[in-house]
């Protein structure tokens, strides 16, 4: 799925879960409840920081946070890094990072607990049995790396190999509180093209452009374009060839925030993972596909990933974002279609957590659809959609995972011409829709916050919107 081209997520599709004017979903599920270093306060003595969430400096490596279990209780931006990981085993090599540009304080709580300018005489500190290491991606570890030291090995020529165990971000946030939207660099994402006829643009500086026409692509936007045959019925004429085309653009962001509240050790108060942002997508499907027997068939396109780091306080973050895009079409064989249809809006997906609450899925979305224009022939059905499966997480582990499937669907017994703005040309009976389907659910591996586990897999919940374009019966 990694044949990097270019990186991202296409979430946007999201959205249309939500009908033409705009709809929010906050389900609530029963979850059970169950370069200088900046420092940050002990846990559990009362002395809570604000801490700033951007995203990582791009160029030059980001140092690892370690939780030190000396009995100080301090997070700090180390003098360290992961030179390599072996997964399967729990071990890891520490070594000294090259030294960068020093790194932005974070914002306190007040002026007395404001971390210090000067380097913290722990940061060249050998790793221990009991610290905590916050790691960007690495060798062996893609993803980052969250982990405890269970037992010092011993050195080695690349640094001092160790034994670790899985932890949790509550082990180095502690009692402070983050709270940001990162946006997600397009020029990050990887892109596997998955059939023939995809392109992907992004926009990270000016004068970018795409397409035939040469428009320039927003900055921060990422475009995902595809143009390709489906699979046709076999008796249809060589003109009605079944084909789609179009496109997604997307400005994603990644949502996080935590609050250690000061609860003694028990896991944070809150804390929030998801994604969000503008979006827009137009796309055409035309000819007479080929009839589906079963589940509709369902046509991957392209995968997309990135594993963007944000920094809360002095601490790495890896939100591993994954994105597979694909046409699906459900068809008798006997229909066909012409139809386009543009839309815009705004998204947000992702889970929340309270204590003594649990965890709820946010699913909240506005969109805004554009005249539709479609001709459906022939006596039949047929079904499009262009919807993309979504997964967000932690350090490589899947917190929330959606499918979003926004689609254009035709019946008609005779022939039938029409436009949303009211024009029809028609004989018997037809009708046109547009709709969106929304599922997924929220996983075990959210406990990555340090929140208790839930017994099962949360669903998002399965929507459906689903809005007429034009119908009717006779002739005109």
């Amino acid at each position: 799925m990694r044949t990097l081209a270019r990186r991202l997520l296409l979430p946007g599709l999201t959205t249309l879960a939500l009908t033409a004017t705009g709809c929010s979903s906050t389900p609530h599920t029963g979850a059970a409840d169950a370069a200088a270093p900046a420092t940050l306060a002990p846990a559990g003595d009362g002395t809570s920081q604000q801490l700033d969430v951007a995203a990582a400096p791009q160029g030059t490596p980001t140092p690892a946070a370690v939780a030190r279990a000396d009995g100080k209780g301090k997070t700090e931006q180390s003098s360290l890094k992961v030179a390599s990981y072996d997964q399967a085993s729990g071990r890891a090599v520490i070594a000294k990072a090259p030294q960068g540009p020093a790194p932005k304080p974070t914002k306190s709580a007040s002026p007395s607990s404001s971390p210090s300018s000067s380097p913290s005489p722990t940061a060249d500190k050998p790793v221990a049995v009991g610290d905590v290491i916050a790691s960007a991606p690495a060798p062996g570890a893609p993803n980052g790396l969250l982990a405890k030291v269970t037992e010092v090995v011993g050195k080695t020529d690349s640094g001092t190999e160790v034994k670790t165990a899985s932890t949790t971000l509550a082990a180095v946030l502690n009692d402070d509180k983050a709270d940001g939207k990162v946006p997600v660099d397009p020029s990050t994402v990887t892109v596997e093209p998955l059939m023939k006829g995809v392109t992907f643009s992004w926009a990270k500086g000016p004068g970018v452009k795409f397409g035939p026409q040469s428009a320039k692509l927003p900055l921060g936007n990422l475009r995902l374009d595809v143009n390709a045959a489906v699979d046709t019925a076999p008796d249809a004429p060589a003109s009605a060839g079944a084909s789609v085309s179009g496109f997604v653009q997307l400005a994603p962001q990644v949502e996080f925030s935590y609050d250690g509240g000061a609860s003694g050790g028990s896991g944070p108060r809150g804390a929030t993972l998801g994604m969000s942002g503008e979006w827009s997508s137009q796309w055409k499907l035309q000819g007479r596909a080929a009839a589906s027997t079963g589940a509709p068939k369902r046509i991957p396109f392209a995968k997309l990933h990135s594993a963007p780091v944000i920094q809360v306080g002095p601490v790495p973050v890896v939100v591993n974002l994954d994105l597979t895009c694909y046409v699906q079409v459900e068809a008798d064989g006997r229909v066909t279609l012409d139809v386009q249809q543009d839309v815009k809006g705004d998204f947000k997906v992702g889970g929340s957590y309270a204590l003594g609450k649990g965890w709820t899925p946010i699913s909240e979305s506005h969109v805004k659809s554009t005249p539709v224009t479609a001709t459906v022939a022939a006596t039949g059905k047929v079904k499009g959609a262009l919807g993309a499966e979504a997964s967000v997480g932690l350090y490589g582990a899947v917190g929330v995972s959606a499918d979003f499937a926004p689609y254009l669907r035709g019946e008609a017994d005779a022939k039938a011409s029409a436009s949303s703005d009211g024009k029809t040309s028609l004989s018997g009976a037809w009708a046109l829709y547009g709709g969106f389907d929304l599922s997924g659910n929220l996983h075990l591996q959210l406990s990555l916050f340090g929140t208790p586990l839930f017994e099962r897999k949360i669903p998002l919940g399965s929507l459906n919107r689903e809005w007429a374009l034009a119908s009717g019966h006779g002739e005109r």
